[in-house]
């Protein structure tokens, strides 16, 4: 039986490994006892470059802190919930103009088109009278009204329409809508227009967390109900919705109709992110223009 030293300090610890490898006796060597390899200068400089390297802060993110700080300091000063905060960190996405006086509630930071988006929309309908029925704050009011003939924005929240009135001063827009505050579903028979624009409210941020978002789902009605009120109207709607929409539902919405509209599904994005979904249905479907020449 061979004899093997091993430079431990736990004696248990020894006695199991010479019975694992079969060896008569076990000699224990501190740790201590063991001639250095490395010179001791060697090893406290490795040692001081290991603490620098760790302690070492970050640059990066040391250069971002303050600019953050102020950020959240603003957010603060403007006396907004923390409901909305995710949003206003998204401001100039929702108006470009935003430091000129914008105006939103709650429901408004959450449910405002982006911009970007709302400009994509007006390009469809250039020339035309569009009927904006859930307007809100004005966030797509606001561009139809940059591109097209003239605009009825609806809304029954006579806070939002003071608000909306306030955003479209600040774009110029003011004398190309007309508000109204109102029930579009009463509203609705009495209506004449090119374009029907729609986007109901979507139950606030908790639709992101529905697997599948329903048309049922929408409000103040559901999307069949919301659909057939503007069909009355005219074919040519555009309908805004979210990115985790029943697509099969939306598709069958063109159905409700006599001959079947032509239907044009198109995915919105902003930096890159998805943020709704725009159906277009009928001549917004077949063209960029729909209005009368």
């Amino acid at each position: 039986m061979a004899k093997i030293t091993f430079y431990q300090n736990n004696k248990t610890r020894l006695t199991q490994l010479a019975g694992f490898l079969a060896v008569s006796e076990v000699e224990s060597t501190p740790l201590s006892s063991v001639p250095a390899l490395i010179p001791a200068s060697r090893m406290q400089k490795k040692a001081s470059r290991r603490r620098s390297t760790t302690c070492r802060p970050n640059k990066r993110k040391l250069l971002h802190l303050p600019r953050q700080i102020q950020k959240r300091r603003k957010f603060l000063e403007e006396g907004l919930t923390p409901l909305v905060e995710k949003y206003w960190f998204q401001r100039y996405d929702l108006f470009s103009r935003y430091d000129e006086g914008i105006k939103m509630d709650e429901q408004g930071w959450c449910s405002v088109t982006p911009e970007k988006i709302a400009i994509t929309h007006a390009k469809r309908c250039e020339n035309a009278t569009v009927i904006d029925c859930f307007a809100g704050v004005g966030g797509n009011a606001i561009q139809f009204a940059s591109m097209c003939y003239h605009v009825v924005a609806i809304e029954i929240d006579p806070l939002k329409v003071d608000m909306a009135i306030n955003n479209a001063k600040i774009y110029g827009v003011e004398d190309y809508i007309d508000f109204i505050v109102g029930d579009f579903f009463q509203l609705a028979p009495s209506l004449k227009g090119d374009v029907v624009f729609l986007s109901p409210p979507w139950g606030g941020p908790s639709y992101k967390w529905v697997k599948k978002f329903t048309l049922d789902l929408l409000k103040p009605k559901d999307g069949y109900a919301i659909f057939q009120a503007a069909q009355a109207i005219t074919p040519n709607i555009i309908m805004f919705l979210p990115q985790n929409v029943d697509l099969l539902q939306v598709e069958e919405l063109c159905w409700l109709s006599s001959p079947p509209l032509q239907v044009e599904i198109e995915e919105n994005y902003v930096r890159s992110n998805l943020k709704g979904v725009t159906v277009y249905f009928g001549g917004t479907a077949a063209s960029s223009q729909c209005g009368s020449s």
